[in-house]
């Protein structure tokens, strides 16, 4: 069945000639037959020549978000050869088949030609999140293909889409093979979770982390440990398995505080080194008399939109300002940005102002960003959405 068709305005076309995957609605001049959202179509320039294949989704700003420039048919058989090749780059990664891992990205929209979809594997256990209607119209050839792809490496495969697809009809959650028991216990770098996928946020847990979470684990002997916005404790965690000598994590939520302490047990024989608080981040800092060597600000992201940016960078300024208080001279701060918009440079600029307002001197020792099993498109810079400094500050 041919496909429709998308004509662009004149000169609309150069992003694509440079294969950025996005296509935005202004771009558009007229469509070509009749298009469903989440239909696969054709993107031609000006001239009639075709340019890409994509999905469409007419309520979204970006209303085309390509997966071929080479005619590729979106069939059964060209999403399995994207899921073998993006299962290859976490075997050579190290990823998989290691007894002191079993979490990991696998799929990571653009950087793997999968634009609009996420799965991360958490034991066996696949969560999908589609951001994008045509791979939820595709859903079943896509778990074919990771059945055919993982082998005995799945057994379950969990949709967790509400919050992630823009379309006017609500579209269930739920299991899409098999089913398991929350919360499911994982491995990473030989420290113990439990994640719940259905409940928790994004897929469950921040796997991007990972490489960070590793790098605290080096310094955390015998230091004092604050997590702020810790989540389930993944950094309070590595920080046990290392032998911190105190740990506070911090997080508004209760019920992350409660995964947190139940995540502690499984790392530590001792767990008097360990205290959790369910409260702001804000509001504890600003009730706490306690100094710290190593201190962890890992917020939500402050901006999802360019027109939040100002507000986004005065709210890393101040949250990091209101840490620096706490860090004692010669201490670390790893300090995160997961907003997209927020650029590396404008991150550490607002980095730079809390301590110059702190009157602190700071070495940046580290840069770092989502470990290797969220690969990066090198025609879609948007997909390096983590930004990490960790400062030594005197």
């Amino acid at each position: 069945m041919p496909f429709s068709k998308l004509i662009l305005k004149p000169g609309k076309e150069r992003s694509l000639d440079r294969f950025h995957p996005w296509i935005f609605t202004g771009a558009i001049l007229k469509k070509e037959g009749k298009i469903n959202d989440g239909d696969m179509v054709e993107i031609l320039d000006y001239q009639q020549n075709y340019k890409a294949t994509a999905f469409f989704q007419s309520e979204n700003t970006i209303c085309a978000k390509i997966f071929s420039f080479n005619g590729g048919k979106g069939d059964y058989h060209f999403w399995k050869e994207r899921v073998t090749q993006a299962y290859a780059l976490r075997q050579q990664m190290g990823f998989t088949g290691n007894s002191e891992n079993n979490v990991y990205r696998l799929i990571n929209a653009e950087g793997d030609g999968f634009p609009g979809l996420i799965v991360d594997i958490y034991n066996k256990v696949a969560v999908i999140q589609f951001h994008s209607l045509g791979f939820y119209k595709i859903k079943e050839n896509l778990v074919k293909a990771l059945q055919e792809v993982l082998g005995n490496d799945l057994t379950a495969v969990y949709n967790k889409s509400k919050s992630t697809l823009n379309c006017e009809e609500e579209l269930p959650e739920g299991w899409l093979l098999g089913k398991v028991k929350m919360p499911v216990p994982i491995i990473e770098n030989g420290v113990n979770f439990l994640v719940d996928i259905i409940e928790g946020q994004k897929t469950g847990f921040f796997i991007d982390q990972h490489e960070n979470r590793k790098l605290l684990g080096r310094f955390s002997e015998n230091a004092k440990v604050l997590n702020l916005f810790g989540y389930t404790g993944g950094f309070s965690c590595y920080a046990i398995k290392n032998g911190a000598s105190l740990i506070h994590t911090v997080d508004v939520s209760a019920s992350a505080i409660a995964m947190t302490e139940e995540n502690i047990k499984l790392n530590a024989k001792e767990n008097s080194v360990h205290q959790g608080f369910a409260r702001d981040t804000f509001e504890f800092l600003d009730n706490t008399d306690e100094m710290y060597d190593i201190i962890v600000v890992d917020p939500p992201a402050f901006a999802k939109h360019q027109r939040y940016i100002d507000n986004a960078l005065k709210g890393y300024r101040n949250v990091n300002q209101k840490a620096l208080k706490h860090l004692k001279p010669g201490g670390l701060l790893f300090t995160f940005s997961c907003s997209q918009a927020v650029s590396a440079m404008d991150f550490r600029t607002a980095i730079f102002s809390a301590v110059a307002l702190e009157k602190r001197d700071a070495q940046i020792v580290y840069q770092s960003g989502h470990s290797a099993d969220h690969p990066v498109s090198i025609f879609h810079p948007e997909g390096e959405y983590l930004k990490g400094l960790v400062l030594r500050v005197l």
